[in-house]
C-alpha cells in the first residue's frame, strides 16, 4: 500500500509540474492573507503564476470583484511593482483604490476600443516580469486564447486576473481558478455610525487540483479578515430536553 500511495503522490506532483504549478522550497510558502480560502489551491497557498478568472455578470458582481482584486493588488504591489488595467469600458474609479492600500498612480489604466485591443494589451503585459499584476475586463475569452494567456504568466511569473462578463463557455478555458464576488451588506461597530468594511460572499467555483467553495470575506482596513458563519446552536424544549432544532 505504501508504494501506491507514493506512486499516487508522485504522479499528482508531476500533474501539477506540467500544469504549471512548481514546488516551493521549505519555508518559502507566500500565503498572502486569504486565510481558509488559500487552503482550497495546492499547496494550500494562492497561486501567482496563473491566470485567475472572474465572473461578473451583474453590475454588481463587476464592483465586488475591483474591491475584491484591489486587495490581493495590495499584496502583489508591496515590493514597489506597477500593474496593468485594460478595459473597453472600465467603470472602476481610481481614486478609490487608495481605500485598499493601492497607490492609484502605479496602475497603468488602458482603456482601448475593442477586445482584441484588450487582450493583445493584456498578453504582451504578462510578458513583463517587472509588473505584479495585468488585470483585464472581457465579455468572453476562448480558449485559444486562455492558453496564450496562460503560457505568458507561466514564462513571467506575473499574475492575471481577468473580469469576464460571459458566463457561457466558461469551461473552455484554461484559468487556474475561477471566482464569483458578490457584495454583503457591511457591518458596523456597535454603537457607531456609517459604514462597516467592505464584505464580500467568496465563491471559488472551480480550483485546479484544489477544492472549491464560499467564503465570507471582507477589507478590514489594511488586510483581508475571515469573517467565520455562526455555527446553529440547538434549541431544546421540555422537561426531557428534547432537540428541535
Amino acid at each position: 500500500m505504501d508504494g501506491k500511495r507514493e506512486l499516487f503522490q508522485k504522479l499528482q506532483q508531476d500533474i501539477l509540474l506540467w500544469q504549471g504549478f512548481k514546488p516551493l522550497s521549505a519555508g518559502k510558502a507566500e500565503r498572502i492573507g486569504l486565510g481558509e480560502i488559500e487552503d482550497a489551491f495546492p499547496g494550500n497557498v494562492f497561486p501567482k503564476k496563473a491566470i485567475h478568472e472572474f465572473i461578473t455578470i451583474l453590475p454588481e458582481h463587476s464592483a465586488a470583484s475591483d474591491g475584491f482584486i484591489a486587495g490581493l493588488l495590495a499584496v502583489l504591489m508591496e515590493n514597489g511593482a506597477a500593474c496593468v488595467w485594460a478595459s473597453t469600458s472600465r467603470k472602476l474609479f481610481p481614486a478609490s483604490l487608495s481605500h485598499f492600500n493601492v497607490e492609484p498612480e502605479r496602475i497603468i489604466f488602458m482603456d482601448v476600443k475593442t477586445e482584441k485591443e484588450v487582450l493583445w494589451i493584456t498578453e504582451e503585459a504578462l510578458k513583463c516580469e517587472g509588473l505584479a499584476a495585468v488585470v483585464a475586463e472581457v465579455n468572453s475569452l476562448s480558449l485559444i486564447e486562455s492558453r496564450r494567456l496562460q503560457l505568458a504568466v507561466e514564462a513571467s511569473g506575473v499574475t492575471g486576473f481577468i473580469l469576464r462578463k460571459d458566463e457561457n463557455k466558461t469551461s473552455s478555458t484554461v484559468a487556474t481558478a475561477r471566482w464569483r464576488i458578490s457584495p454583503l451588506p457591511s457591518v458596523t461597530e456597535d454603537g457607531m455610525p456609517g459604514l462597516g468594511f467592505p464584505r464580500w460572499q467568496v465563491e471559488l467555483l472551480k480550483v485546479r487540483n484544489g477544492n472549491p467553495g464560499s467564503f465570507v470575506l471582507e477589507w478590514a482596513g489594511e488586510r483581508f479578515e475571515e469573517v467565520k458563519k455562526a455555527k446553529k446552536q440547538p434549541v431544546w424544549a421540555g422537561a426531557e430536553g428534547r432537540q428541535i432544532g
